[in-house]
């Protein structure tokens, strides 16, 4: 095990950030808190008794953010938009000679960190997971257990059943940030390539299992899961699917922010997570459920820089979850925070 190590935790703050903090702290590592506003940092400090190391950065400041990762074994990034931040937080921790993990869910952010870092990491032998999250990271592992013994498979299918959608201010920063960058465009993986465009998205019903059942979604609502599958598993088809209802809280500006229903901060959320992947007419699938897709994102990290850790890994230089560990390994082991079931 790796517990007793130091993380830091750039953008310790946010809504996630918190989370990623106190699964930090539950499975025995010392959390360093870091972020540009010290007086957040500290307010956030003060709730927890082991009384956290506070180290303000920017992501201007290249000097702060390598104070801020001094004497830390791993970061876990958490501040977006992760165009911003990704890459000089990677930056700092190449200098440092620690692993990256982030929990980006930004298409164009985890595209650029894959193109501008890979050949570095691979050199230097650094170990950098982005989309370590909900969107990205467990689409991954899940589309990856699926697999199997598939080498490749024709397709793969994500659909994302949400109760709803309440999203943070990182979120609507982050989605702000990549309509911008695609002018307005829609996205989606076909053929083996990203491919933008502006066709209407369709409403479709997917399968759920129970106890969802079919429900309503929108087709081609492309997640980060089209990066980190993509990357290392020969699927030329990658698609992603949204609950409608979700899809509309998500985009309504007047939906607010998730709301706190228990002792650890959830809301009341929950998810269901179906990854079908297809070849030759065959069909598997892995399926995931939870409760509240910000604090799941936080086992998701903190495992993940476990492993990195303690050296369960399968791979160096910029790696998507699936291809780094062992997926269903990695699945079984964040139980009791999601259940997951292999279709076979």
């Amino acid at each position: 095990m790796a517990a007793g190590l130091t993380v830091a935790v750039f953008g310790a703050y946010g809504h996630t950030g918190r989370f990623v903090v106190a699964q930090l702290l539950d499975r025995g590592f010392v959390p360093v808190l870091s972020g540009r506003d010290a007086g957040k940092l500290r307010a956030l400090a003060a709730r927890f008794a082991s009384d956290p190391d506070i180290r303000p950065a920017s992501v201007t400041d290249p000097a702060s953010l390598d104070r801020a990762l001094a004497g830390a074994a791993a970061v876990i990034n958490c501040a977006g938009p992760f165009a911003a931040t990704a890459a000089p937080v990677i930056e700092a921790a190449l200098r440092a000679g620690i692993p990256y993990v982030d929990v980006a869910a930004e298409i164009e952010a985890n595209m650029d960190t894959f193109t501008h870092f890979t050949d570095r990491a691979r050199a230097a032998k650094a170990v950098i997971v982005p989309a370590m999250a909900f969107y990205g990271g467990l689409g991954d592992l899940l589309t990856t257990a699926a697999m199997g013994d598939w080498t490749a498979a024709d397709e793969a299918h994500i659909a994302y059943g949400l109760s709803g959608w309440h999203p943070t201010a990182g979120t609507r920063a982050a989605g702000a940030v990549s309509r911008q960058r695609r002018d307005g465009r829609a996205v989606r993986y076909t053929a083996g390539r990203l491919e933008y465009h502006q066709d209407d998205l369709p409403t479709l019903q997917w399968p759920f299992p129970d106890p969802m059942g079919t429900r309503d979604v929108i087709g081609e609502f492309t997640m980060a899961d089209v990066v980190t599958v993509s990357r290392h598993l020969p699927i030329p088809d990658v698609a992603t699917y949204m609950t409608v209802e979700a899809a509309r809280d998500v985009s309504n500006p007047d939906t607010p922010a998730p709301t706190a229903t228990d002792r650890s901060g959830r809301s009341a959320q929950t998810f269901l997570v179906d990854a079908l992947v297809r070849r030759n007419g065959r069909e598997r699938r892995a399926v995931a459920k939870g409760q509240d897709i910000y604090a799941v994102t936080a086992p998701l990290a903190v495992e993940a820089i476990n492993r990195i850790l303690d050296g369960r890994t399968r791979a160096v230089g910029v790696t998507p979850a699936g291809e780094i560990f062992d997926a269903p390994d990695f699945l079984r082991s964040l139980s009791p925070h999601i259940t997951v079931e292999l279709f076979q």
